[in-house]
């Protein structure tokens, strides 16, 4: 099975990431990468970009694409012309494949006006927007900008953009599911689901009525078509995720949920 990790970090630029990697048995580097991505069959992978939005500081070898992400203080200069002129250089590059939106870290609404011209952008270049949704990481982050319910308004002023909701705005699985299911240019990644290393039958065993609710709402969806596979690495182990998604989505549904629908939505 063919696999494409359509949501995962790598910047030398944040030296947190490097850790995390040794904690869930990796090593940050890009031989150990390569390595990992042959014996796990992992064709491709989608960064989601992290400093930086200069087109040079984004060099990554050949199995690595990225999304360009916005931090606070692009926010805070949007919307001048030079970050929408860099914006653009870097959605000009066959590697940038979308753009990565914080809202929650950020504490602006995607809905808000600022973005609109990054929409745009991303329709001209036929470039999905990428949008943190659910919980965050850290107690700076505001639940409310990043609620799953947010991406329903950008969606509809922007029917021509496609946006994917990573980690499928958990833990408001119902409402995401609502967004997904209303909007054909909506999808949703499944990365950061878990963190850290697990014992899956012990994992399951514990959180058997969060699965079954997991399960339900991704069905609800849409039977899979629009959900891909992602990781969020460096904070889970590649193998232990992949064999998580597997017990967790029905096997009918692998090819496209490891493996198509991120290709076609990122057109990798």
């Amino acid at each position: 099975m063919k696999i494409i990790d359509a949501h995962m970090h790598f910047s030398k630029a944040i030296p947190s990431f490097a850790p995390m990697a040794e904690r869930v048995g990796h090593l940050y580097t890009e031989e150990h990468l390569q390595a990992e991505f042959a014996r796990l069959n992992i064709e491709r992978a989608v960064v989601m970009g992290n400093g930086s939005i200069r087109p040079e500081c984004h060099q990554y070898p050949d199995f690595l694409r990225y999304c360009i992400g916005l931090d606070n203080k692009v926010m805070e200069a949007l919307p001048d012309a030079h970050i929408l002129d860099l914006l653009e250089q870097n959605l000009q590059r066959e590697s940038c494949v979308g753009i990565k939106l914080y809202p929650g870290y950020n504490h602006v609404y995607v809905g808000d006006a600022r973005f609109f011209p990054l929409y745009e952008l991303a329709a001209q270049y036929d470039k999905p927007v990428a949008i943190h949704t659910g919980s965050t990481a850290n107690g700076m982050g505001f639940l409310k900008y990043c609620h799953p319910l947010t991406v329903d308004e950008a969606a509809a002023q922007f029917p021509k953009t496609r946006f994917v909701m990573c980690h499928f705005g958990n833990p408001w699985l119902p409402d995401a599911a609502a967004v997904l299911e209303k909007n054909a240019n909506v999808f949703a990644d499944l990365s950061g689901l878990l963190e850290g290393l697990f014992d899956l039958d012990e994992l399951f065993e514990e959180n058997s009525g969060y699965f079954s609710l997991l399960r339900t709402w991704l069905g609800y969806a849409g039977g899979y078509e629009k959900v891909m596979y992602g990781t969020d690495w460096p904070l889970v182990n590649m193998e232990q995720y992949i064999h998580f998604m597997q017990c967790l989505i029905p096997e009918k549904h692998h090819e496209k949920v490891f493996y198509q629908t991120a290709k076609h939505v990122y057109h990798l």
